[in-house]
Parts: C-alpha cells; sequence; structure tokens
C-alpha cells in the first residue's frame, strides 16, 4: 500500500471518529442522555463504534477500538494493536480498549455518577490485600424507627380498657415516638467465635439488652454453638428482623413467643439451606438485662425446625414450612399474656407534666389474661409461606397450653395470615440459613433509574384468644391494610391502617382504628 494510501486511510478514520466520539461523550453526559438512557448507558457508545468500523473498516494505524455489542461479554480485538494504546478496565471488569482521546466505554451502573464511571473506567485499582484478617475486630451498625399515630375509638371501647387496665380513662392519645433507636457491635475474636451485642435506646430500660452472644462455629460438624440472651428460636414472625417488618409490628400471637431468653442453643442446616433446625436450652423467664432468679424452676426448652420443599433455582418462587415447640416451668410459677394491637407510642412523662393530666401516656394492652398460677406451659407453633415473584403469603398459628397450680389446664391460641405484592417488581428474599423472609432491595432506588424506589401494599388478619375456663383475658381480631415506600435498601417509610375488633369480658364487643406512619432508616 502506498504511503498516499495510508495517510488517505488514517486521515479517513480520525475524520469520520472525531465527530462520532464528541457526539458519544456528550450523550453520556448530557441530562437528556440520563432521562433516556439510564438504564443502558453502554448501548450508545458501543453502537456508534460499530457502526465506524463497519463504515469505514478496522485498521491497525486507526487506533479505533471496538466493544463488542453484547451486555453480557465485552471482547476486544487485539489483532495488530499498537502496544502503545494502555488497556483499560471498567469497576464491572469488561476489557475495554483505550480510544485515541482515551474516553472508555462506560459500565451500566446507574446508581453511579457519569463522572465516577470515567474516573474508575481510567484507573486501574490495586490489588486488594490478602493479608490475614486481625483479632479481634468490630463492625458497627444501627438503626432507628419514628413512628406517629392516630387512635380512634367508640365509647365501649374506651370503658374496656380502662377497666382491664385498672386505669381511670382509657381513651388513648394519639402521639409520635421513636419505637426502636439501636446500636450493635460485632465480629469475631478468632477464626471461628464471633459475637454480637445490641443495645435499645428506646425500649423500657433505656437502654435495654438486646441481643447479647457469642457464637462458636463448626461446633459439632457445620453446626453452631451458641451462649447468652437472644430470640429464641420460635416463630417465623418473631425471628424475622423487626427492620424487615411488613407492618409496624408483629402479629397478635407473637404475645405467647418466648422471645429473648439467656441460655445456650445449637443450630444448623444444610448447605443449601434447604431445611434448617435449633435447639436451646434457657433461664425462664428473663427480663430486659438478660436476668433470671429462683430455683423453683425457671428453665425451658425452645425448638424449632424449617424446610424448603419446593424453590426454583433463583428462590423467586418456594415454598416454607416449619414447626416449633417450647416447654417452660417459670421461676415465678407466674404465666402472663397480654395482647396490644400491633402500633404503640409510649411517653415517659420525663420531665413531669408532659402527658396531659387524666390519659394514659402509652398504647394499652387491648385483651390480658391477669397473673395465672402456672406449673409449666407447652406451646406449639405451624408456620406456611409462599414466594411467587413479587407476591408473599405468610401465615402461623400459635398453641399455648397452661397447666395451672390451682385450677383446669387452659389453652389459647392466635393465628395471622398477611400478603404483600410489589407493584415495582421486587421479589421478597428468603434467608435460607434463618428460615425467615429477609430484606428488600429495590431495583431501582430513589435518585437512580425513574427515582421511584419499592412500592407494597400488603393486607393481614390476626387473631388471638386468651378464653378459656376460669381465665377471661378476652378475644382480639385486627384487619391491616398497609402500603410500604422502600427508598433504597437502608430507608423506608411505613403507612398503614389497623382496625382492631374487641371482646371484652362484661364489655362486649367493640372498635377501634388506627393509623400510623414509620420512617427507618437502617445503617
Amino acid at each position: 500500500m502506498s504511503m498516499n494510501t495510508e495517510v488517505f486511510r488514517s486521515f479517513q478514520s480520525w475524520f469520520f471518529y472525531l465527530p462520532v466520539s464528541l457526539l458519544d461523550l456528550f450523550l453520556r453526559r448530557s441530562y437528556w442522555k440520563a432521562f433516556l438512557m439510564d438504564r443502558r448507558p453502554n448501548y450508545c457508545g458501543r453502537l456508534l463504534s460499530a457502526v465506524v468500523l463497519v463504515a469505514f473498516g478496522s485498521n491497525a494505524s486507526t487506533n479505533v477500538c471496538l466493544a463488542a455489542v453484547s451486555q453480557e461479554t465485552e471482547t476486544a480485538t487485539e489483532s495488530n494493536l499498537n502496544s502503545a494504546e494502555p488497556v483499560l478496565k471498567t469497576p464491572n471488569e469488561s476489557v475495554l480498549l483505550a480510544t485515541p482521546f482515551e474516553f472508555p466505554l462506560l459500565n451500566d451502573n446507574p446508581s453511579e455518577p457519569l463522572d465516577t464511571q470515567i474516573l474508575e473506567a481510567n484507573y486501574q485499582k490495586p490489588a486488594a490485600s490478602k493479608s490475614s484478617p486481625t483479632y479481634p475486630n468490630v463492625q458497627l451498625h444501627g438503626f432507628f424507627q419514628a413512628d406517629t399515630g392516630w387512635f380512634g375509638q367508640d365509647a365501649v371501647n374506651k370503658a374496656s380498657l380502662a377497666a382491664i387496665n385498672g386505669v381511670p380513662n382509657g381513651d388513648l392519645q394519639d402521639g409520635a415516638d421513636f419505637r426502636r433507636a439501636r446500636l450493635s457491635a460485632g465480629g469475631d475474636v478468632a477464626e471461628n467465635i464471633g459475637y454480637f451485642m445490641e443495645y435499645d435506646f428506646a425500649f423500657p430500660g433505656r437502654p435495654s439488652f438486646m441481643d447479647n452472644i457469642v457464637d462458636l462455629r463448626s461446633f459439632v460438624g457445620d453446626s453452631t454453638f451458641r451462649l447468652g440472651y437472644w430470640r429464641q428460636p420460635f416463630s417465623m414472625d418473631a425471628l424475622t428482623s423487626v427492620k424487615d417488618l411488613t407492618f409496624f409490628e408483629r402479629a397478635l400471637p407473637f404475645t405467647f413467643v418466648p422471645f429473648r431468653q439467656a441460655g445456650i442453643g445449637i443450630y444448623d442446616g444444610t448447605e443449601k439451606g434447604d431445611y434448617t433446625w435449633a435447639l436451646s436450652a434457657i433461664r425462664f423467664p428473663t427480663d430486659f438485662y438478660g436476668g433470671n432468679v429462683g430455683d423453683n424452676g425457671g428453665y425451658g426448652t425452645v425448638g424449632r425446625l424449617t424446610a424448603v420443599p419446593w424453590a426454583d433455582d433463583d428462590d423467586q418462587r418456594l415454598l416454607h414450612v416449619g414447626g416449633a415447640y417450647t416447654f417452660a416451668d417459670p421461676a415465678s410459677d407466674i404465666i402472663r399474656y397480654r395482647a396490644f394491637p400491633e402500633f404503640a407510642v409510649v411517653e415517659n412523662n420525663l420531665p413531669a407534666d408532659i402527658v396531659p393530666p387524666g390519659v394514659p401516656n402509652l398504647t394499652l394492652p387491648f385483651a390480658d389474661t391477669g397473673n395465672i398460677s402456672a406449673q409449666n406451659v407447652q406451646l406449639f407453633g405451624g408456620e406456611l409461606a409462599l414466594v411467587y415473584r413479587s407476591l408473599y403469603i405468610q401465615s402461623e398459628a400459635i398453641y399455648s397450653h397452661v397447666d395451672q397450680i390451682a385450677g383446669p389446664t387452659v389453652d389459647f391460641w392466635g393465628a395471622y395470615a398477611r400478603a404483600g405484592y410489589f407493584l415495582t417488581g421486587e421479589v421478597r428474599p428468603y434467608n435460607r440459613k434463618a428460615g425467615v423472609l429477609g430484606t428488600v432491595t429495590p431495583l431501582c432506588p430513589f435518585g437512580t433509574c425513574t427515582g421511584s424506589g419499592a412500592w407494597e401494599l400488603a393486607a393481614q388478619w390476626s387473631a388471638i384468644d386468651l378464653n378459656d375456663q376460669n381465665i377471661a383475658g378476652g378475644r382480639m381480631n385486627n384487619v391491616t391494610a398497609g402500603l410500604n415506600w422502600y427508598l433504597n435498601k437502608n430507608f423506608k417509610f411505613q403507612f398503614g391502617h389497623i382496625h382492631v375488633f374487641l371482646n371484652s369480658p362484661g364489655f362486649g364487643d367493640s372498635d377501634a382504628d388506627i393509623t400510623a406512619a414509620r420512617a427507618q432508616v437502617v445503617f
């Protein structure tokens, strides 16, 4: 090939590539591109580069690179390349070749600003250090939930609550409260020994103990041995993190659950999480600081078994089944069940006279057995959950069998069923290690993509019956509708309305309505 021909082809490549490159850069950085092409920022650059090469041919002297249009595999032509041109990598590790202007094609990551993508594409990050971890180590986390609520009651409901709780006025007040405000620290003290400590500054005690545990991993086989104060393995609803609740509180049957207790336990499951099991021995009952005294009993055992009999490969469709059992001999020889209406606000009246005189300073329980003198209590629980893409359904029933000291055996029960549906296409993840539904991550967080976040519609029915034999604690049925807005994985708003059907001894049927909202931040 003559020198004139070489010069002409080189000029031809530069002449056509220069305006195309400038147009490509403009499209990437303009508002129009960000608005209309945010979900596919790579396609424009790839298509324009392909058009240039098809129209004018690929030549070793052109310094023009070709990135494959395929989203899945990005390969670069390597034949007769100028060795002086650097090979770049975008943050998703796809190989790209520099153009004469060093404008690398950007990755498909709408959550990052374009300037950040360009900088990362032109900078090869050093390899991460592979040094051994140091012990002990720690990670700090926290979250808070800020609530506000409005209450409406009929006259019978107000009178019922006053009688049940022994107060002069059962008129629940509108209010706002920090329902939970927690800080936690967790990590490892050795390769196979972990710890976790969490404290709540909004709960009674201020602060109060939450989970305080040490885990010995690979205890027997792959099992983990646990010592401390933690949520006992009973009820799918109880074991779901409060950060991941569909509604403001757990459903009415949670009243029966031996929630946080001090003790020892062991748990394990299959590698794929097709089933899990957990067993613990506890002191019962335990206070908010993990303490228990008494030599007349004061022990219990808790166990849970779960399975996933059906699931597809990515858990977008699955079925969960589970069962749990508890036997407890209370050190105080007292069992008491009190059911709240699945939402509560509390004012501690500090300093004095903040709460208006003559009205409750907190949301009162709607049903209450009072103290029951008991030898022991047995709890039986059944769980069922279904995930079918954006729809999920969860249901449980709990049965309590109380052996009274000076009276007949009494039986109480509770159940709930809830359903949620994501309008924006998300799938509620399933935590196979814990056997619970997990944290929702929006497909398009607020401020990126369309900026909508994840929107969820949910509904629930729950019931509890605390009447049997000589015990008249009352019956409740709640119907709840909710709307949840997940701006991103760490911030969400919840809105809901609860209608309470209450049947109280001596007062009969009454009704109450609660409208509430919550903001939650996790860090």
